[in-house]
């Protein structure tokens, strides 16, 4: 294991440079230098990523790569795409890598090759999602399904709902696709309310087949399910409108599910980098095999440039050194990523678990308390909408906050000259970001001096632009690996474990003894704090007789 981060010399060396580079001017370094704009940018397989607009020079740069090789950058992603358990707490090794290995890869586990069995559930489930297009698979009446609900949470949910909404555009438009996550009966309520239950079928995603919120939310469905189909007392019904997605075969055949029809994944999976799992098997359905296999291929292509490019040509490694050095160093505590194709509406949220779960730790890999600052929340909304609401603070405000921008050349929609005006807003928010107006500026354009100060823009707000030629499954293929390696990359100079997330145990441990606390008759004994214990006494008081 490396050194602890502070001890690391290239990490002292970085706060020494912070000094005399924290003051520096964006207009000052393009000033100084008329080819930055074109020599910090790396471009591979028709993306390219523009990172002049960082707050950086060389020596940020040579020192933030010193920083890299220094916390083993190198061994510890060997060991990750080897099928090391690098997963320390749970044991694991961590090799969503493997779910986008061509056919002839061999990767190991425990001595056992897993590329086989990628392959075999994948096959499993091209079968089935032809079946769901073509209509060969009917409903218990004999009806086509026409409604595919994915049930789940997590990364059970917000891969399948994002990559659905990202590619929309290539779906089979006679399918319709709802998801449910929350526990809230709204959610449920309101996704099938215009559903014929005849003609839906529900895939249950949980590995464990115990999620509360996914069990409770699929025990609805079977309800309504049999109650649509008048077989309130026939479980048959639900052979031919469940699959589940899970590895416990028992109790997805005491849903009353057929295991036929059970789709698994593999302990070395982590929830939030399983949509290419089967996990992804309403994608799948959605955009069909081929799609699919596309979506793959743009992972693939990006885990190869992450495994083998140099650092300074290896975009999610610049991008994940890039959020050490304003997390630790400029006190930054945000990360926005602004994708400007309406397509990637849920692209935000979804990284939200992806970065925020893996690296929103407290303590190294050798169970000590960090003294640094780890896993920025990250957050957004498509352009040109963020925009009119909270680009306001990212221009003028008192916080520094880097941010993502995400555009493409070509639309998917070319709607008149809707792309050229969408295009321009990307490059010139990068701009004024950069750059800003400053009071002279404001001056000559004839504002009274009295409104200068309001209307002054410091600029030297930080920026990447990642242009990409469009969206299609083998791109967002691309764009998800890159935050998945540049999430790696910080957790490995933060020496954190980013494949655990024990912090989300707790609370559900909790709530498991709130719920009967909630529903007895008789009138329980609670042993919470006061705060607590009166809200229980209030829900129970407002509860119905």
């Amino acid at each position: 294991m490396s050194q602890p981060l502070p001890q690391r010399p290239s990490y002292q060396a970085l706060s020494a440079h912070y000094l005399s580079a924290k003051d520096l001017h964006l207009r000052d370094l393009f000033a100084a230098d008329a080819e930055r704009g074109t020599r910090l940018a790396v471009e591979f397989e028709g993306l390219y990523f523009d990172y002049s607009k960082q707050r950086v020079t060389e020596e940020t740069i040579d020192l933030l790569i010193k920083l890299a090789e220094e916390s083993d950058l190198d061994g510890r992603r060997a060991a990750m795409f080897s099928g090391e358990h690098i997963n320390i707490t749970e044991d694991r090794a961590v090799l969503h890598t493997a779910l986008r290995a061509p056919r002839d890869a061999h990767i190991s586990v425990d001595g056992h090759d897993v590329v086989p069995d990628v392959h075999e559930v994948l096959d499993r489930m091209g079968a089935f999602a032809e079946r769901i297009r073509s209509g060969e698979w009917t409903g218990h009446t004999g009806r086509r399904i026409r409604n595919l609900v994915n049930i789940g949470i997590g990364g059970s949910d917000l891969g399948p709902v994002m990559a659905y909404e990202a590619l929309k555009h290539y779906s089979q438009r006679d399918l319709t696709f709802r998801f449910v996550s929350n526990v809230d009966g709204t959610d449920f309520v309101e996704k099938t309310l215009d559903l014929d239950p005849a003609e839906t079928l529900f895939i249950v995603s949980s590995k464990t087949f115990t999620t509360l919120e996914t069990m409770t939310n699929a025990t609805t469905a079977r309800s309504w399910l049999l109650a649509g189909l008048g077989s309130e007392s026939d479980n048959s019904p639900v052979a031919k409108h469940f699959v589940a997605v899970s590895t416990n075969a028992e109790k997805v055949a005491e849903f009353g599910i057929d295991t036929a029809n059970m789709f698994g994944f593999w302990d070395w999976v982590g929830g939030r980098y399983s949509m290419d799992s089967a996990i992804g098997l309403s994608t799948m359905i959605a955009v069909g095999p081929d799609g699919f296999g596309q979506l793959l291929g743009g992972f693939h292509s990006i885990d190869e440039h992450f495994r083998t490019a140099p650092l300074r040509e290896n975009i999610p490694a610049l991008m994940g050194l890039l959020t050490v050095w304003y997390s630790d160093f400029f006190g930054a505590q945000t990360q926005a990523v602004l994708p400007y194709d309406q397509y990637l509406n849920r692209f935000p949220a979804y990284l939200q678990q992806l970065t925020m779960e893996s690296n929103g730790k407290s303590v190294s890999l050798d169970g000590a308390r960090v003294d640094y600052a780890t896993g920025p929340v990250y957050w957004g909304e498509p352009g040109t909408n963020g925009q009119h609401s909270f680009y306001q603070l990212i221009h003028q405000g008192t916080l520094t906050i880097p941010a993502d921008f995400i555009g493409f050349w070509h639309t998917l929609n070319p709607v008149g000259e809707h792309h050229d005006y969408l295009t321009a807003n990307v490059f010139a928010q990068t701009e004024a970001l950069a750059f800003g107006k400053t009071a002279a500026e404001v001056l000559k354009e004839g504002v009274d001096e009295s409104l200068v100060p309001f209307k002054v823009f410091e600029g030297n707000h930080p920026s990447s632009t990642l242009m990409v030629d469009s969206l299609t499954p083998y791109t967002l293929g691309q764009l998800i690996a890159l935050y998945e390696h540049s999430v790696f990359t910080q957790g490995v100079v933060w020496s954190l474990d980013s494949f655990d997330q024990w912090g989300v145990e707790l609370g559900k441990v909790l709530a498991q003894r709130v719920i009967p606390e909630l529903q007895d008759t008789a009138e329980p004994q609670l042993h919470h704090d006061s705060s607590t214990n009166e809200l229980i006494h209030r829900y129970r008081a407002a509860r119905p007789a």
